[in-house]
């Protein structure tokens, strides 16, 4: 078996299609237990994020496991699997492990370096703990993955590479301004209550917001995420009579009578229609300013309409190409810009023009005067070159002036929880998963990812050995128990042939057989053990069958019997056994060196 990753991110899809495959707890549930019924599939486990969709599965054969999980993810997500395809990437065995450990680090997130990915692999762990969909190598690779991703958090500075997807946000709508500054004492209004939104709340109590409500479908929920955060960042206590609290919870009929008093608003809810429409934002705004929202202009046309022209008057006798001139550059007739590589003939024509004052001018424009200086500059530098040289200076453009918005919105949902189209409002400002996707491709990266690409090699290696290790363990359990098998019969052979053996000459008889087979077994199953790790020793396990002749029964049998011990451990540790080690081969001998001396 192998361990395959079949998926879509931010890296591979725009955010049209992630926002339509986003898959709902429910159909996650269905997808595991449809994955692991599927014939190439023993064991599954599903990584579903706000920009992330993966389907990691043990298989038997490569082809017709990316087949199925392509065909399952498409059936589920309610993409069509033409459609899905061009957006699904693959990663096989090693390359696998390696994708999964950069998940975990942060290496692929949209906002390179940040920690929430951590609790949402270990989420997904639960759920397939919880479903019995993962076994032997998925509980293995997710819990070593959560190992990796503490590590390169801890052993680097990656955290300042990135952060959160919520600080990341609300910094696109600080345009550039500090984080905190520009939220001290604005009022903020968190819809949803769980991971992100709980995130988001901490991040605005943080920052020291005047008012902080939380809305959520689960009022109950959202009452203990606003008393959570009154206990944890020192804010008074949510008293709905009180107009001056600092946080307090509210059920989602509320939110249109919160969007007119809140300055920001942060929204992540596992709804698959839309919070928060482009009419209720603009009730909102009205509800604000006392005016009707309008909307801006929907292209620079109009706004270029607006800007006052390049040149007034009649331009009869103009020996340039108007249309050219003013229709692809707007600059004036009479510019620099516009006699650039103007040969010496024309541009005398173009002076003699100018000289006549054929064109009116506004005052406080240049004179005649000024402009027949520099078009005899100019005519000497063509004197000399042959040509006018070329330098576009263009005039200032009169910008129109838009209002600072009176409402900031970050939607995190996927899909989306606000109207795409309020970013059309005046007045409102909205950035979502789709322009962080944009931002996010120009931020720096830290010198630090260099240190964590390390660690995630390191790493990979490490866990390719343990599994290779892993590999042969059941074997050699075999061995030792058929040894074990053997030395029992002879023993209670020899009691037949010499019946008059006491206990104390029984016991020694007993330990000096053991020891002789447990010297012999020893070095053979620790250099096994060791060959089998490197790359390329998984043959070491078929030879040591083949050898001692044990039937592929057994050993499947130890390996059953491992599987349901390892379950058991995870289960009682609450499905996250991150303490427990790796089986050392070296203790094999444990069992069968009770009774030595």
């Amino acid at each position: 078996m192998s361990l395959l990753v079949v998926g879509l991110s931010h890296r591979s899809a725009p955010v049209s299609v992630l926002e339509r495959a986003a898959l709902s707890a429910d159909a996650q549930i269905k997808l595991l237990q449809d994955t692991v019924a599927a014939e190439p599939a023993a064991e599954a486990a599903v990584l579903a994020t706000c920009n992330r969709i993966e389907l990691y599965a043990d298989v038997d054969k490569f082809h017709a496991g990316v087949a199925e999980l392509s065909t399952l993810l498409a059936q589920h997500s309610g993409v069509g699997l033409e459609e899905l395809t061009p957006y699904l990437y693959v990663h096989y065995e090693d390359r696998a492990v390696h994708h999964f450990f950069s998940v975990a680090c942060g290496l692929d997130s949209m906002v390179v370096g940040e920690g929430q990915i951590l609790g949402q692999i270990k989420d997904a762990l639960a759920t397939a703990q919880e479903l019995h969909t993962a076994g032997r190598l998925l509980n293995d690779l997710f819990q070593q993955a959560l190992r990796v991703g503490k590590r390169a958090h801890s052993e680097t500075g990656i955290d300042r590479a990135g952060q959160s997807l919520v600080t990341f946000g609300l910094e696109q709508l600080s345009s550039g301004a500090p984080v905190d500054a520009w939220l001290k004492g604005k009022r903020a209004l968190v819809i949803g209550a769980g991971s992100m939104s709980s995130l988001a709340a901490a991040t605005l109590a943080r920052a020291g917001v005047a008012e902080l409500v939380v809305a959520n479908r689960t009022f109950d929920r959202a009452e203990r995420l606003a008393a959570l955060l009154a206990e944890q960042y020192g804010q008074r206590p949510a008293d709905q009579d009180d107009p001056d609290v600092l946080a307090r919870a509210v059920p989602m009929e509320s939110v249109p009578d919160e969007l007119t008093r809140a300055d920001v608003v942060v929204s992540c809810t596992g709804a698959t229609g839309l919070v928060l429409t482009a009419d209720l934002v603009a009730e909102a705004v009205e509800g604000r300013t006392g005016a009707p929202a309008v909307e801006r202009a929907a292209d620079s046309d109009s706004v270029r309409s607006g800007l006052p022209p390049t040149s007034v008057g009649s331009e009869d006798g103009c020996p340039l190409d108007l249309s050219a001139v003013q229709g692809s550059t707007g600059f004036s007739v009479m510019g620099e810009a516009a006699v650039a590589g103007m040969d010496a003939a024309t541009l005398e024509q173009h002076a003699a023009w100018v000289d006549n004052g054929t064109v009116d001018r506004r005052e406080g424009r240049r004179t005649p005067e000024i402009d027949t200086d520099a078009v005899a500059a100019l005519a000497a530098a063509a004197a000399t070159l042959g040509r006018v040289p070329e330098r576009r200076r263009p005039e200032p453009v009169a910008e129109v002036p838009r209002p600072l918005p009176v409402l900031s919105l970050l939607d995190l949902a996927m899909p989306r929880d606000i109207d795409a189209a309020v970013h059309r409002l005046l007045g409102v400002r909205l950035v979502d998963i789709e322009s962080l996707a944009e931002a996010s491709a120009d931020a720096p990266m830290a010198a630090d990812v260099d240190q964590v690409r390390r660690i995630v090699s390191d790493e990979v290696a490490a866990f390719d050995a343990a599994q290779r290790a892993a590999h042969i363990t059941p074997t050699v359990v075999a061995l030792r128990a058929m040894a074990a098998d053997v030395v029992a019969s002879e023993i209670a052979r020899l009691d037949g042939r010499l019946p008059g053996l006491d206990d104390k000459q029984r016991g020694e008889i007993t330990q000096t057989v053991r020891r002789v087979v447990d010297k012999l077994l020893h070095a053979p199953t620790v250099r096994v053990k060791q060959l089998a790790a490197e790359p390329g020793g998984a043959g070491y396990a078929d030879a040591l069958r083949t050898l001692f002749d044990l039937e592929p029964e057994t050993v499947a049998a130890v390996s059953r019997a491992d599987d349901d011990s390892r379950d058991h451990s995870s289960a009682a540790l609450g499905g996250l056994d991150f303490g427990r080690e790796n089986f050392d081969s070296n203790n094999f001998e444990s069992a069968e060196n009770r009774g030595r001396a």
